[in-house]
């Protein structure tokens, strides 16, 4: 993970870091703590100046400062982890192979070939000075930030960075997420105007595929991106080239007869059953082994905390390196059980488990059906009887369903693994902490999204990847901060698997066809609609969000098969719903998380609605805004 940044400016002698927000530095260093560096490059003879500031996180290998130059002058900020399809050593840095492997291409189709093999998630800038051109792009699936910003009062300027500030001196020009659509080149020889820019645009094959050989103008409202300014053309290159996606295509196949619906509120359904079957055992296995090689790789080699710049000087080896965000759902379970079978033994797993404290009304009227639900389970209260009233009463206070999932997933661990470390750590958030960190921190990072539930989850992973909070996991109640630089997140599973309930609807009113094409959007739209904001949100502690369902192999994985393999809709809710994934659960040997229904995380964590009962999700958020005006 880093905070990458670059500044173009279409006029010489004029220095690219002077347009950026004096805020923007510290956003970006807190991305990237262990080295900061900035470079510029001023070109008057063809009257352009660009700035670079690359900000490391040091996850793996030995410590290079960024931008990276190599002996012929090309510049590259990279801010992402090759997981395959390059090799890297356990002791290799990857952001030094990549430019290896960039200052052998002597064309754009071999510059292009390096992105393709890629496997991992990653956002770029590159410059080369012989042939002024400045390439910038993200991978297939958007998993890392990266914003693009446009003026144009004398000169024209784009800035390119992780994570953005508001600056009204500047006239609250908007922040757009760069659209996860291919890669993109700025030939700066042949800009012919100080007051317009060209970009090259070269789209994912297997992507955007209906966008290809179209030119584009800037200013058009279309799917590729929202309205830019009219001084601005995005055109697809004239070579036609396409980097090339490994991802296998989304298997559209129908089956040739539907089973009849069934009473999905009343219907009870032993989920063993279906393991009984030979080929869902075949299938659920590989599901298994595919996912859990994803998990390894984004748990292991990690840079110890003892051998980086700026670590604790209480650090042990004791220490956590992982955490999981954890609800006790069957995503975060799933993760939570593999990681268990790849992290060393003498490694403890941080569980961040985030609860926002409920008002007493609500609690009063909430209490019987959390009573009701919690049947299966041991609540906090029932653990905390002996304690005094105070205690109690805290307790109740952030006792949301999350919480007590989370619990109840934590003795499924132990009894999984009794000897591993397990860290529950709850993260409890009062309405103070939230609007006064809102207001200070995660109203800019959850920009350019504007809704209520880009607020709702953003500052709810935001808090839980801060991982400040108490250990509760030993029967004592300590107070804690997780050490952990990596934080698996189990975005992925619901959109390719049809865990929302609006898959159930898509399917109840279009069946098969309806959800399959519901499927195939959700992956197009996972870049604009979370990756980008849950980077920037994490990213924000210096923390490397990882996201092992997206991992390319196990997406081709998912995507191969028919959708009746992957989830049941007939079936009731907490069975049908993510089907192969709750019979992996069970084959994991874990119980009663594997049944439990989808509860999105701003319900599960109870900050949804905890300011404005009226909003809808897809509204404006006004807290957001004002925040952001505020500052």
């Amino acid at each position: 993970m880093c905070g990458i940044c670059c500044t173009l400016v279409l006029a010489p002698r004029k220095d690219g870091s002077d347009v950026l927000a004096k805020e923007m530095p510290e956003s970006l260093r807190r991305r990237g703590p262990d080295h900061s560096q900035q470079l510029s490059r001023e070109v008057p003879e063809l009257g352009y100046n660009v700035f670079f500031s690359g900000h490391v996180l040091h996850m793996r290998g030995c410590l290079n400062p960024q931008p990276m130059q190599d002996t012929q002058g090309n510049l590259l900020l990279w801010n992402g982890e090759v997981f395959g399809g390059i090799e890297i050593g356990p002791d290799g840095n990857d952001t030094q192979i990549i430019l290896q492997h960039l200052s052998l291409c002597k064309s754009e189709e071999s510059l292009l070939s390096v992105f393709s093999s890629i496997q991992g998630p990653w956002a770029f800038i590159y410059y080369q000075p012989s042939s002024h051109c400045l390439w910038f792009g993200r991978d297939f699936f958007g998993r890392r930030s990266l914003l693009w910003q446009f003026k144009n009062a004398e000169n024209v300027c784009l800035t390119l960075t992780s994570v953005s500030i508001s600056v009204p001196e500047c006239g609250n020009v908007p922040w757009q997420e760069v659209p996860a659509c291919g890669l993109y080149k700025i030939d700066l020889q042949k800009q012919t105007s100080v007051n317009s820019l060209a970009i090259s645009w070269y789209p994912w094959k297997h992507r955007c595929i209906e966008y290809e050989f179209r030119t584009l103008h800037l200013g058009d409202e279309t799917e590729f991106t929202e309205k830019l300014p009219n001084f601005v053309y995005v055109i697809l290159n004239e070579s036609k080239l396409f980097p090339t996606s490994s991802i296998t295509p989304m298997n559209y196949s129908m089956p040739e007869s539907c089973a009849e619906t069934v009473d999905c509120e009343t219907s009870s359904v032993n989920i063993e059953i279906f393991l009984s079957d030979e080929h869902n055992k075949k299938l659920v296995n590989q599901f298994i082994s595919v996912l859990s090689e994803s998990v390894r790789r984004r748990v292991l080699f990690l840079a110890s905390c003892k051998n980086r710049p700026n670590c604790s000087p209480q650090f042990t080896v004791s220490e956590a390196k992982v955490a999981i965000l954890f609800s006790g759902g069957v995503d975060s379970m799933v993760l939570s059980a593999l990681a268990d079978q790849h992290i060393p033994p003498d490694e403890p797993i941080d569980l961040l488990n985030v609860a926002f404290k409920q008002q007493e009304q609500k609690r009063q009227k909430t209490s019987a059906k959390q009573k009701k639900k919690s049947d299966a389970f041991s609540s906090p209260e029932e653990e905390t009887q002996e304690c005094d009233n105070s205690r109690v009463k805290k307790t109740t206070a952030f006792s949301v369903p999350d919480r007590i999932t989370g619990l109840s997933g934590l003795k499924e661990l132990q009894i999984i693994n009794p000897a591993r470390k397990w860290n529950f750590i709850e993260i409890n958030i009062t309405l103070e902490e939230l609007k006064e960190m809102r207001q200070q921190r995660i109203s800019h990072l959850v920009q350019p999204l504007d809704t209520v539930l880009d607020d709702s989850i953003g500052c709810a992973v935001w808090f839980a990847a801060r991982g400040i909070g108490t250990n509760t996991s030993n029967g004592k109640i300590q107070p804690y901060i997780s050490t952990a630089k990596v934080v698996l997140t189990g975005i992925g599973a619901d959109e390719q698997l049809a865990g929302y309930s609006r898959h159930r609807v898509c399917y109840k009113t279009s069946g098969f066809e309806g959800l399959v094409k519901e499927l195939g959007i959700e992956l197009g739209r996972i870049s604009s609609r979370n990756l980008g904001r849950d980077d920037r949100v994490i990213g924000d502690h210096g923390k490397e969000a990882r996201f092992p369902f997206l991992d390319e192999e196990v997406v081709s994985f998912l995507n191969a098969l028919p959708v009746w393999e992957k989830a049941d809709l007939t079936l009731p809710r907490g069975i049908g719903e993510k089907l192969l994934l709750r019979m992996a659960a069970k084959q994991l040997g874990l119980t009663a998380s594997a049944v439990l229904p989808k509860r999105a995380m701003q319900f599960g964590s109870r900050i949804a609605k905890m300011e404005n009962h009226k909003e809808k999700a897809s509204d404006k958020c006004n807290r957001l805004l004002q925040s952001l005006a505020d500052y």
